[in-house]
């Protein structure tokens, strides 16, 4: 077999879905892989078919003879720095890469990029949309859930690449023809160790950028946009209010690019917390890319929010229940607050090394909280005295709890400002579990008449 990594013998860390994506196009392209997992291989739901692909899958745990005769080591988004095998690796001396990294070495395919503390997946399935719309095939990929390194090596005319704070870390190569800043909050500090150097990973969307390249920034967030005012390249601005010359934003109501003269770009159907800035940045993005404005328009007028970003997914009794399971920072969780009133918040979970007490500045647009998970006594702590608070050792509990504390024709509001996985598989699980309890509620409520 011939291929850019013919002959190599390449160790990737990580068999999640970036590194069982990296995993795959390395022996695509000729290299002998060895992937490893702290996971026992029961965990491991690719085992088997990387195991066809001709991968070696070593699972329970690192060990330094997965490194002999390395050439190269490919770390997944979820292995930090500090990581025990990282050291190793790095006191051989070996190239460590990240999975943006391995994508843009393969990239032949022009490429954007979206970060941001929140709104990226919706965004980059925005601007898929649009250049779709446009008759590009165009594909969505890296932190969206398809790995970057597979997509680079297929004949497609874009690719549109999530990156992820953890990702854009471990790489030195990635340059994207057009990036985007959304947003930049205190999220992830356990992994970056401190809000500067999670700023430095983000700021690096568009470190490789130059003359030809166009970077899409923030006008309205403050931390954002010091950091796309130092990109090289040309850059552009969107914003949540009236643009000005050479920005996207709002007039009316209706979407408006002011870019080599004004365009409508439509009224936009859909009322989520961000999802208007999200809008903005999307629109921004495409028409840097080359999209016509008409495609544009028509893709961000059908376009449809995906699950757990701010859903109803039930009524009970006249209480709305929201489901923001995505909300997994501060961040995030603020602007969903903010979007409602006298509402009772199920927040909680794996905080990720965040200062929780921002929330109790929103605390007015709330009824009630009930907190979840192992940020539980924190979040009891942020909303002591300003709005009654309890516990739940589980979501159906919160769900129960939040459910008799609520108002009639009020709401129940899941955006836990934190991370899933100290009780859940990911935001997804969890977000599913809250709604299933939402709807046995109906149920129950009609038995009862």
């Amino acid at each position: 077999m011939s291929g850019r990594f013919a002959g190599q013998r390449v160790v990737v860390v990580g068999a999640g879905v970036a590194g069982i994506g990296a995993a795959r196009a390395l022996a695509a392209e000729g290299a002998r892989v060895t992937i490893t997992d702290l996971r026992s291989e029961a965990e491991l739901p690719g085992a088997m078919e990387l195991r066809r692909d001709g991968v070696d899958v070593r699972a329970g745990g690192h060990d330094p003879s997965s490194l002999d005769d390395a050439s190269l080591v490919v770390v997944s988004p979820g292995v930090p720095p500090s990581a025990e095998i990282v050291g190793w690796a790095r006191r051989r001396e070996l190239p460590v890469w990240g999975e943006l990294e391995l994508g843009a070495r393969l990239a032949t395919t022009p490429y954007a990029a979206v970060t941001g503390t929140n709104g990226k997946t919706t965004v980059t399935a925005m601007v898929e949309a649009c250049a779709r719309a446009a008759g590009l095939d165009a594909v969505a990929c890296g932190n969206i859930g398809r790995s970057f390194a597979e997509a680079a090596r297929e004949p497609h005319d874009l690719l549109v690449v999530e990156a992820s704070s953890f990702q854009l870390e471990v790489q030195d190569t990635f340059h994207p023809r057009v990036s985007v800043l959304l947003n930049v909050a205190p999220d992830h500090l356990d992994w970056h160790g401190s809000f500067e150097a999670y700023v430095r990973a983000k700021a690096r969307i568009h470190e490789r950028q130059d003359d030809g390249d166009v970077h899409i920034g923030n006008r309205d967030d403050a931390a954002a946009a010091e950091i796309s005012a130092r990109a090289r390249c040309e850059v552009r601005w969107f914003r949540g209010g009236q643009p000005r010359e050479g920005e996207v934003g709002y007039e009316d109501g209706e979407l408006v690019a002011r870019i080599d003269g004004r365009h409508g770009l439509g009224a936009i159907p859909d009322d989520r917390p961000g999802f208007r800035e999200d809008a903005a940045a999307a629109a921004a993005t495409a028409l840097a890319l080359g999209v016509d404005p008409d495609a544009v328009a028509v893709a961000l007028a059908t376009f449809r929010v995906a699950a757990h970003r701010g859903e109803e997914v039930a009524v009970v009794d006249g209480v709305r229940f929201v489901d923001d399971s995505k909300a997994t920072n501060v961040h995030a969780a603020i602007a969903a607050i903010r979007g409602v009133d006298d509402a009772v918040l199920i927040a909680g979970g794996r905080a990720k090394g965040v200062d929780l007490s921002p929330l109790r500045e929103h605390a007015e647009h709330l009824r009630a909280v009930v907190a979840i998970g192992e940020a539980a006594p924190e979040i009891v702590e942020v909303f002591r005295d300003a709005v009654p608070t309890s516990v739940a050792g589980s979501i159906e509990e919160a769900v129960r709890d939040a459910f008799a504390t609520a108002s009639a024709g009020g709401t129940v509001l899941l955006a836990p400002g934190c991370a899933s996985w100290d009780q859940f598989a990911d935001y997804e699980e969890r977000g599913d579990r809250f709604a299933a309890a939402a709807r046995s509620l109906s149920g129950e409520v009609a038995a009862r008449g």
